[in-house]
């Protein structure tokens, strides 16, 4: 968990940066910003966002120390002098990065931010935005008497664009690191967190609880009906048995997850076969035993539907007791009968 309670602004330097491929230009700042008199709202800018417990640390396929943006941070956390220059250095890698036809040109920051508390611990951390969209905004003039209105673009604070805080912790890993991209979803929006950041998803307790879940769906969802030709109301009371699994437990151990949920051997067995058919597929390993995080089940929770959607208009939600559900088939076609004790 973060906590931005005590923390304080040391350095900002800021460059605006255009988009290469259409031949916009990067210009710099000649110096750093002098930020003592805006220091509270750089922070109601920059801070607020950073709200989830998902985290990543930079990666590089061959050696780490050739991450640009990992070795241009550890550079400033050697010697926080070394920021402007830096900083230069960031907004040119990201430049470089900024050749997909729909990335906008923007100002680029920056920030080394003192005494935030991450887990309990407090830490430096460098942080790094980008401004892309401008809003208009009213500003009232009184001139002689009279009231007049001007229009001006500028930067919506409450709307962070994107955003990185690298804080100062398991630099030998790849740091812990914090992301925010709130700007689109395509291809375009990727080249924030692959092309310039190059970070991957921290292992910890969130991130294994996440991949986890997500296995254990997909297994339900899209493996079990092509494999057993599982039915609807059974799969949902899997996806049930498995939220009361990851609800009632402090830590998953995939042993006492399969023998609780999938219980018969036979998907057992084709459980197992299928986490290691993603894991090599995706290049990634999915951990077998880890503390459960409260929040990441919560969050992949919704993404569990368990919900018989018949025709167009038609929902059964199933939270529970499948077997009050009985599927068929007569004459006047298919049909689901209910089963209950009493109506509420």
């Amino acid at each position: 968990m973060i906590s931005f309670i005590e923390v304080y602004i040391e350095n900002v330097s800021v460059h605006k940066v255009g988009n290469k491929l259409r031949g916009e230009n990067f210009s710099f700042s000649r110096s750093i910003l002098d930020n003592n008199l805006i220091n509270e709202v750089l922070i109601s800018y920059f801070l607020p966002p950073f709200t989830s417990e998902e985290f990543y640390q930079f990666h590089h396929e061959s050696d780490l120390a050739l991450n640009e943006v990992y070795t241009y941070a550890s550079k400033i956390f050697d010697n926080k002098e070394q920021l402007y220059e830096q900083s230069v250095n960031l907004a040119k890698h990201l430049y470089e990065q900024s050749i997909h036809p729909k990335i906008k040109g923007g100002e680029f920051y920056t920030v080394y931010f003192k005494d935030c508390i991450l887990d309990g611990e407090t830490l430096d951390a460098v942080g790094l935005f980008k401004s892309e969209n401008k809003d208009t905004f009213l500003k009232v003039l009184q001139e002689n008497g009279n009231f007049n209105l001007q229009t001006e673009k500028g930067i919506n604070i409450k709307k962070l664009d994107k955003g990185c805080l690298i804080f100062n912790k398991e630099r030998e890993s790849g740091y812990v690191v914090a992301v925010v991209d709130n700007v689109g979803k395509g291809a375009e929006a990727r080249y924030w967190l692959n092309d310039f950041l190059h970070v991957r998803r921290r292992k910890d307790e969130y991130t294994n609880t996440q991949n986890f879940m997500t296995l254990a769906k997909n297994f339900v969802t899209q493996e079990l009906p092509k494999e057993l030709g599982t039915t609807k109301a059974d799969q949902i009371n899997l996806l049930n048995k498995s939220l009361d699994f990851f609800k009632d437990k402090d830590t998953c151990d995939i042993d006492d997850f399969t023998n609780e949920v999938m219980i018969e051997p036979d998907i057992i067995e084709k459980f197992h076969h299928y986490k290691q058919r993603c894991e090599d597929e995706n290049g990634t390993s999915i951990d077998t035993s880890f503390p459960i995080s409260e929040t990441a089940r919560k969050k992949q929770q919704r993404l569990f539907k368990r919900v018989i959607q018949l025709d167009k208009k038609i929902k059964i939600v199933i939270d529970g007791n499948s077997k009050n559900i009985e599927q068929g088939t007569d004459k006047k076609g298919k049909f689901y009968k209910v089963y209950y004790t009493e109506e509420t």
